[in-house]
């Protein structure tokens, strides 16, 4: 039911039913999509050393990075 629900893989809906029998509700987190970007050799080491000390993926450091970004700049415009 919930890989129909939310489009994931019956054997990823058998992990959120699983951890959320544990702990409870679990969030299911959005789509993900490939999307390639080329950037500083100095900006995608420093990504990857973030990402290995914190124990994240780079994709998780690059994503969380990105939607503080966003999210600061309804706030405020941009200067470039």
């Amino acid at each position: 039911m919930l890989a129909v629900r939310f489009g994931v893989s019956v054997r990823q809906g058998r992990r959120y039913a699983d951890r959320g029998a544990v702990a409870g509700r679990v969030a299911v987190p959005e789509t993900s999509v490939v999307f390639t970007v080329k950037l500083p050799v100095s900006v995608a080491a420093g990504t990857r050393s973030h990402a290995a000390r914190s124990g994240v993926t780079i994709s998780a450091v690059v994503a969380s990075a990105l939607t503080e970004f966003l999210q600061r700049g309804r706030s405020q415009r941009p200067r470039w």
